[in-house]
């Protein structure tokens, strides 16, 4: 061990034989470890936001969905969908309808999006059948008095209707009569529920087959669009880019970021801010690290003329308060990652925090550990620490041992 070291490691301690650390060194450190563990814990949890709603999202959705500029769909819609199913890293395409329609039963009502899926292919571009908590997606082909229906369990609750109950899907475009246009409407049976997790989705959201959609809404053979599935989905963008080059106009084709982009941006914004902000209470520690040096500097002023005087040069005095202040910062991030990390841990194997489903679309407080954030995390606290040392430092080695021994 070099005498910088060894002198560095000797000023860490206390005055006395029976104080192994200084308070100020203590209240340094406890800054450092405090604003990692937070900085941690609060990136940490972002990212489990971000990740937990990317996952509702793609759950609900694909991550390429193909529409047409016109109103009237899209008719012939076998020829675009072998297209895109020819494009690599398309695992499946299924086509869809979309309407907003008024659901009504005995004893509520509430405005929907009702979409027409294929029941065989469906479950080949979303999780849907994971997300059932009752019944099966079969069941909208199912034979019976009336077609069948799934709805979200937040719906249901809404309208107070189980499995088997009737409902009544209402559209205002309807036939025009001599009084005006008359809405239509049909009655299906509740065939399934669903619970995807997100509030939103679950309490606003209904399916029926394609061809109940077709009769219904009067589309004849024409899709609304596809839901097209890719193995990777990192290439969603340039995906949708070349699916739109490949089938050309009328086609629109959007990826789940881009339609989601505001809040993904968002969530991306807060992400930063909290990180610029949560920083700010690494550099105050890092103010105390200045001060216990400077303390240090003044109250070993004697020693450090000593030293000078005995040969130390000054890059060697520099040193010594140098590694004096990177041990603090290295000690306090140690202290903060490893308080940080249990913190996370705790909250994602207990659910410690319960949060209101209907306010937050998630019934627990998400985490996601990011290392690529966390080594970000514990560099820039070393970093911040490293810095905090270079004016206590300079002091000390510009000391001159004929005035410090003057008085002496």
């Amino acid at each position: 061990m070099s005498y910088s070291s060894f002198i560095a490691l000797r000023y860490l301690k206390g005055k006395h034989k029976r104080v192994p650390i200084s308070l100020n060194t203590i209240i340094s450190i406890g800054g450092v470890a405090l604003g990692v563990m937070t900085l941690i814990v609060v990136l940490s949890v972002m990212s489990g936001f971000e990740n937990d709603l990317e996952k509702k999202i793609l759950g609900t959705n694909s991550p390429i969905i193909v529409t047409s500029f016109y109103d009237k769909g899209i008719p012939d819609y076998g020829v675009p969908m072998k297209k895109i199913q020819a494009i690599p890293h398309v695992v499946s395409v299924a086509p869809f309808t979309y309407s907003e329609v008024m659901l009504t039963s005995p004893n509520g009502v509430s405005g929907i999006i009702l979409k027409g899926v294929d029941p065989a292919s469906i479950g080949k571009v979303t999780k849907l059948s994971k997300t059932m908590v009752a019944g099966s997606i079969s069941g909208l082909s199912a034979p019976g008095s009336a077609p069948g229906i799934l709805l979200g369990r937040e719906l249901a609750v809404n309208l107070d209707v189980q499995m088997g109950d009737k409902v009544r899907v209402v559209s205002p475009f309807g036939t025009i009569t001599p009084l005006g246009p008359a809405p239509k409407f049909k009655e299906f049976v509740v065939r399934g529920l669903f619970d995807t997790g997100m509030y939103e989705y679950d309490s606003k959201l209904a399916y029926i087959s394609i061809p109940e959609a077709q009769k219904f809404f009067g589309f004849g053979d024409s899709v609304t669009g596809f839901e097209v599935r890719i193995d990777d989905l990192g290439l969603a963008a340039p995906l949708a880019k070349t699916i739109q080059n490949r089938l050309g106009f009328p086609f629109r084709a959007q990826d789940w970021m881009q339609m989601n982009r505001s809040l993904f941006s968002a969530l991306k914004l807060e992400k930063i801010t909290m990180f610029v902000i949560l920083v700010l209470i690494i550099i105050v520690a890092s103010f105390n690290i200045v001060s216990t040096l400077i303390m240090i500097v003044m109250d070993k002023a004697r020693e450090i003329a000593i030293l000078k005087s005995m040969g130390a040069t000054s890059s060697g005095i520099m040193k010594i308060f140098m590694i004096n202040g990177t041990i603090i910062g290295l000690v306090g991030t140690f202290i903060g990652l490893a308080g940080g990390l249990g913190i996370c841990l705790l909250i994602e194997k207990t659910h410690l925090i319960s949060l209101p489903s209907d306010i937050y679309y998630i019934n627990h407080l998400p985490v996601r550990m990011d290392p690529v954030e966390i080594i970000v995390v514990c560099a820039s606290a070393i970093i911040i620490s490293f810095g905090a040392t270079l004016y206590p430092s300079r002091q000390a080695a510009k000391l001159d041992p004929l005035e410090a021994l003057r008085y002496e």
